[in-house]
């Protein structure tokens, strides 16, 4: 029998040099893994986290759970929050390299509950939440968020109550009393008295995105979603808030008092305050934390104060920002995940250092009276952030997630670009009629894409 070359044996492969190749490949990628199989992993848990400041908390706190637990280790790692959403439900997919606990952003949690409760790959909490009492102990409505169908798949990290960082040397030298601003009027009515367009502004509003916009909107009682999943992005409450924000950031505005940078955060934010360009910021407990350690240099030069009401004697804070953390059923000893996840969550010596460390309120509602809650604050021009983000922790709206929750923001945000765009034109003309039409334009959108999924 004649020898036959290479490129006889690739041209005669009857599905093409391609598919061959393929075929080679995987052939040589299982002798591989064959004779050099993953090592087995060493650790008792695997636990991922995307925050870099909760991760450098539980790294301190976490010896001390493996000492009330011998033999036990825990394998922390900390996930980019860009990456982690995809790498974890790809992990799901193949159930390969999936973690025992997993922290997910609250804007990403509610994409982890699509389909029907069984195929969700979180573990389902609510009996052990219930045995346990956490309801109670708990603020209930952080709970919302990672609920399905009464179903709840998650424990919450925070409460993340929203105030104001204001430029305290600023008010002082415009002769502003922070105690003065106690609705939004008086707000625009001092803003339009200290702010020069492209100078100076009153607050930090962005016109092209939703963070500042949906703070606005959870004040008011509204949301993207309600309880039973169904979409609110264009209800009377929507409506009102675009027409109350857009005035606030539409260039040109007689009640234009907002402006914004390139950057929320790091250096653009902080040489922002810095240079006075911003009079205030809204504020969650976190972002505290993050100004703490980008901006030094305006060490006792903040401090903070509620949000302004939308009406007298109304709801004086907001919400931004959330953690789950969910106990996923690829883990093989539910029971110790679940201890490890009260320890990080509920436990009065974990508590503390993590204050300190990140500022975040938890919601375990018994640690608020623990000392370092109440501890005066020497960056915060020695006030006690802790009792003040803790005295509007219960007014703190609850939200609700979706696995759609992202694309009705990215539409809510084209919607305010358009608006925005509309009023630097029109002003107050026709203005009710089109905000009305855009949003319920680009809310059909969003149910058109929920249609097509029955769950």
């Amino acid at each position: 029998m004649p020898r036959r070359s290479l490129s006889t044996l690739i041209s005669s492969f009857p599905f093409g040099p391609a598919a061959l190749a393929m075929l080679v490949l995987t052939i040589l990628s299982g002798l591989v893994l064959a004779f050099n199989p993953p090592p087995k992993k060493s650790a008792t848990l695997t636990y991922w986290t995307f925050a870099k400041p909760h991760y450098d908390s539980y790294v301190k706190i976490l010896p001390e759970f493996e000492r009330e637990h011998p033999g036990v280790k825990v394998d922390l790692q900390l996930v980019t929050n860009t990456g982690l959403p995809q790498r974890l439900q790809a992990a799901f997919q193949a159930d390969l390299d999936v973690p025992d606990l997993c922290e997910i952003e609250i804007s990403s949690a509610g994409t982890f509950f699509r389909g029907p409760l069984e195929h969700v790959g979180f573990a389902d909490l609510t009996d052990r939440i219930h045995k346990d009492g956490l309801l109670d102990k708990m603020v209930a409505a952080r709970f919302a968020p990672y609920t399905k169908k009464g179903h709840i798949f998650g424990l919450p990290h925070d409460v993340h109550p929203v105030m104001l960082t204001y430029n305290r040397e600023l008010f002082e030298k415009e002769g502003i009393d922070p105690n003065s601003i106690q609705t939004w009027d008086d707000f625009i009515r001092v803003g339009k008295k200290i702010t020069i367009p492209h100078k100076r502004y009153m607050a930090e509003m962005v016109s092209t995105g939703t963070d500042e916009y949906e703070i606005c909107l959870f004040q008011r009682g509204g949301a993207f979603f309600d309880a039973n999943g169904n979409l609110t992005m264009d209800n009377d409450i929507a409506v009102k808030t675009m027409e109350f924000y857009v005035p606030l950031v539409a260039e040109g505005s007689k009640n234009q008092v907002a402006g914004s940078l390139s950057s929320s955060f790091g250096s653009v934010i902080v040489q922002g305050l810095q240079d006075q360009y911003f009079a205030c910021l809204f504020t969650p407990d976190w972002r505290t934390g993050g100004l703490q350690q980008d901006a030094g240099a305006m060490a006792g030069k903040l401090a903070v104060m509620p949000l302004p009401a939308v009406e007298p004697g109304g709801r004086r804070t907001s919400t931004w920002g959330g953690t789950m953390l969910g106990i996923t059923r690829h883990c093989q000893n539910q029971d110790l995940a679940w201890e490890l996840a009260k320890f990080l969550y509920l436990d009065e010596k974990a508590l503390p250092d993590r204050f300190r460390t990140t500022n975040i309120i938890p919601p375990v509602k018994h640690s608020w009276q623990l000392p370092v809650f109440h501890e005066e604050r020497p960056f915060w021009s020695n006030q006690r952030i802790g009792e003040q983000f803790i005295a509007l922790a219960d007014q703190v709206p609850g939200q609700y997630s979706s696995p759609y929750i992202d694309t009705a923001k990215g539409k809510s945000t084209e919607a305010l670009i358009s608006c925005v765009k509309y009023y630097e034109h029109h002003g107050d003309d026709g203005f009710d009629a089109f905000v009305r039409s855009e949003l319920k334009a680009r809310a059909d959108e969003v149910r058109r894409q929920i249609a097509r999924n029955p769950y």
